[in-house]
């Protein structure tokens, strides 16, 4: 079932999503050569603190995982695609390195995300991160009332097929709200004028990922949640939590 959220609601999902952005920004900024995955998950994990803010991250357990997740972030390195655990693993110049986080403030929800490069940045890895903003700017276009949601599905998936890249098998956005995961679905590659009508009090995550070598294969490593390209090739993943509204997409988790 999908929950329409009051305009007071997606004001404090909006105070949620600013201590996203902030826990993003402070993990972005503590990365650095020498640095751990674990030093970029303390960053984040003292902004929500700070803010008073816990996290649908940690200890978050779906029924696929064989065990809670342990951190507040996700950082997903070089093929990692998504849901990678922060741990001793420490960044190396020219890392692709995508950090996802959540926030739960006053019992609602924000969740955004992130891709980067350690140090000077290869041209086509600075392709790869353009091509997940570009996907991630298009969906966010197409969030708007009486749209679909295959709308943003396709918006999303032109742009990066355009540029010859994969797209994950089975991974995609969602609602969010008062849990991180709510219905509906948000695919990253779809039909136009398909799936449910998009309407005011919609709050959706849009999260594209992409694959540079074009391949949609993945697979999950041995720790149960880092999700990784099949052929080692890197990934890249942008994501906002957006409201739909009559005066166009909000984004929540903006700066």
């Amino acid at each position: 079932m999908v929950e329409i959220k009051t305009d007071t609601s997606i004001e404090a999902m909006r105070a949620a999503g600013r201590v996203v952005a902030q826990a993003l920004a402070a993990a972005r900024e503590a990365a650095a050569v020498g640095v751990s995955l674990r030093e970029l998950d303390r960053a984040a994990r003292a902004v929500l603190d700070g803010a008073g803010a816990g996290s649908p991250f940690l200890g978050y357990r779906p029924r696929w995982a064989p065990v809670p997740f342990p951190a507040v972030l996700c950082v997903s390195v070089n093929d990692a695609v998504v849901h990678g655990i922060p741990d001793g693993r420490r960044l190396r110049h020219g890392d692709l390195v995508s950090i996802d986080c959540g926030a739960v403030l006053a019992g609602w929800v924000g969740d955004a995300a992130v891709t980067f490069t350690v140090g000077r940045a290869e041209p086509a890895d600075a392709t790869l991160i353009r091509t997940a903003e570009d996907a991630l700017a298009a969906g966010m276009a197409a969030a708007v009332v009486g749209n679909r949601v295959g709308d943003i599905a396709h918006a999303v998936g032109r742009v990066c097929r355009a540029a010859g890249y994969g797209i994950p098998d089975g991974h995609g956005g969602h609602g969010v709200g008062r849990s991180m995961h709510e219905d509906p679905g948000v695919p990253n590659e779809g039909r136009p004028g398909r799936g449910m009508v998009l309407r005011h009090g919609m709050v959706l995550a849009i999260e594209p990922m992409v694959i540079a070598s074009g391949r949609d294969d993945t697979y999950t490593a041995s720790d149960g949640w880092t999700v990784r390209t099949a052929d080692g090739s890197r990934a890249a993943h942008a994501e906002h939590t957006v409201a739909i509204t009559d005066d166009g997409p909000r984004i929540l988790t903006a700066p």
